[in-house]
């Protein structure tokens, strides 16, 4: 038992790897697993025979805030020696039941550490007790710390290792009570490993960023009949007297490129972005003494400042573009204003593709 549960909590460790899923903003879990527990605080030698599970429900009611009942079974043991020094050992079947606060540091990424603390009960079944008790069968209560860590596996799923220290109200927990120890407070702890399924879930988080849950659908934008009948569909609202290009959107101090994509979450260019970007290559040769701002725009999804960042980044993408083809660095400037201004609906996948747009704005 011990090996399969060291097997399974180094499996849960190097887990990293594991693909993010969507986080949202409250949701419902069913949680079991295996456990390691040991005394801790205790007047006996622990021993390395124990092992345990756990049952849980929790209640997240927030991407940082959840609640959770945990049900458990320990089977605790230890050792002393009676007056002729023979070794004797004790053991605790320990049954709990357990109420705690857990707070998630980074629920949006696809690993999330978290901290807990709460209040539980525990009923113990203690057998060769070093001192006699009237009975053997004991019900008292604990606090309980502790600290683990989330992995997303899918949606549904996420895998769970954790480590919680336990203090109980009294010394009868390893069934040896010392002189002077009447006011004691026995503790153990358990490392735990297992899996959480999410059978209930509330909205997609907008505070996570975009590539959590979210499956990029990267069309064919080479598709000139589909981009100019998106233009015709969508035309950029601060744009007038526009001159509708395959490609551009041309007014007299503004090109509004469409069809410049970037690889999903990123600032990598698309291979169907060169051919737009080789067009506003040739119309700034033939204004050598334009310069121009290079303006990033996203769609919505995703926290402003991600988006902020991402579209500065684009931005970027596009001046070292044009660079490399010859124009003066001297002559472009980059700014990015993430989801602002959009410029057709967001609920379509059209109106987010006219969103996520490179700007051209001749300053000079």
């Amino acid at each position: 038992m011990k090996k399969l549960f060291i097997t399974l909590a180094l499996m849960l460790t190097i887990g990293v790897g594991i693909s993010q899923a969507q986080t949202v903003t409250d949701s419902w879990a069913f949680g079991f697993g295996l456990s390691f527990p040991r005394f801790y605080s205790v007047n006996i030698t622990s021993l390395n025979s124990d092992y345990g599970a756990y049952l849980s429900i929790q209640r997240n009611f927030s991407e940082h805030v959840g609640l959770r009942l945990k049900g458990g079974y320990s089977h605790l043991e230890g050792q002393w020696n009676n007056l002729a020094l023979n070794q004797i050992t004790t053991t605790d079947n320990l049954i709990t039941g357990d109420l705690d606060l857990l707070y998630y540091f980074t629920p949006c990424e696809p690993v999330s550490p978290y901290l807990f603390a709460g209040v539980g009960g525990n009923y113990k079944n203690i057998t060769n007790a070093q001192t006699a008790f009237p009975d053997n069968n004991k019900f008292g209560s604990q606090l309980n710390v502790g600290a683990g860590a989330e992995f997303k596996l899918d949606p549904s799923w996420s895998l769970v290792t954790e480590f919680g220290y336990h203090m109980s109200n009294n010394s009868e927990l390893d069934g040896t009570i010392v002189p002077n120890e009447l006011n004691g407070r026995d503790s153990y702890i358990v490392l735990s490993a297992g899996l959480n399924f999410f059978f209930d879930k509330g909205k997609p988080s907008k505070m996570c960023e975009p590539c959590q849950g979210i499956t990029p659908v990267m069309k064919d934008m080479t598709d000139y009949n589909r981009i100019e009948d998106m233009i015709i569909k969508h035309i950029p609202k601060e744009v007038t007297n526009v001159e509708v290009d395959t490609i551009l959107v041309i007014s007299n101090n503004k090109l509004v490129l469409i069809g410049v994509n970037f690889a999903f979450d990123k600032s990598d260019l698309l291979p169907e972005s060169y051919p737009v970007l080789d067009q506003a290559v040739k119309l700034l040769n033939e204004k050598p003494a334009a310069k121009v701002e290079i303006e990033g725009y996203t769609d919505y999804i995703g926290t402003a400042a991600y988006n902020q960042e991402l579209s500065l980044d684009r931005a970027q993408t596009v001046k070292t573009y044009l660079v490399s083809k010859g124009i003066a660095a001297s002559r472009l400037t980059t700014i990015g204003y993430g989801k602002n201004d959009p410029v057709a609906n967001n609920d379509t996948e059209d109106g987010r593709a006219m969103n996520r747009r490179i700007v051209f704005r001749i300053i000079k």
